[in-house]
């Protein structure tokens, strides 16, 4: 691995084209990883703030896909697409996600769900085919915001499970 200055990585060959993003989620690693891999959790967080999903085909496996749309707080729908790279539970999942199966401008996710005492870190590192096509999303669709308000949305209906297992 090639070193820049005190030690520290060189900048990868993709920084430019990547945006990420990692939270920390008071909620066991194994629970975070469930609520990514059944349709009946993804529909409850799934989204940026205001957005709702509709899923059309879900199949959670390597080669597997999800067909949705999510459903902006102004009407718009955004079809969507997700195709399962890499599964390993409950640590890692890489995904191509785009607007359809055919979309040259989809981009690859990898997912990482590491344990934090008795919380979770995820980290969502996303990467684009173009430096170009991360602009855009950074800029005209506010990928960094909308993914930060997602993991927030995430964290909050898996604390409410973890809340409510504890209550009952």
């Amino acid at each position: 691995m090639s070193t820049t200055g005190r030690g520290a990585p060189a900048r990868s060959a993709t920084a430019d084209r990547e945006v990420l993003i990692s939270r920390g989620i008071d909620a066991p690693r194994e629970l975070v990883f469930e609520a990514f891999t059944e349709v009946r959790h993804l529909s409850r967080w799934w989204g940026p703030e205001g957005f709702t999903t509709t899923t059309r085909a879900f199949e959670f496996r390597v080669g597997g896909e999800w067909d949705f749309v999510m459903h902006g707080p102004d009407g718009t729908d955004y079809q969507e697409w997700i195709t399962w790279i890499e599964i390993t539970p409950p640590e890692r999942i890489a995904l191509l996600h785009g607007e359809s199966r055919d979309d040259p401008n989809a981009f690859e996710s990898v997912l990482t769900f590491a344990p934090d005492g008795a919380a979770t870190r995820i980290e969502m590192r996303t990467v684009f085919p173009t430096k170009e096509l991360r602009d855009e999303a950074v800029e005209k669709y506010h990928a960094i915001e909308g993914g930060q308000q997602t993991l927030s949305n995430l964290a909050a209906y898996v604390t409410e499970i973890v809340r409510k297992g504890a209550e009952g």
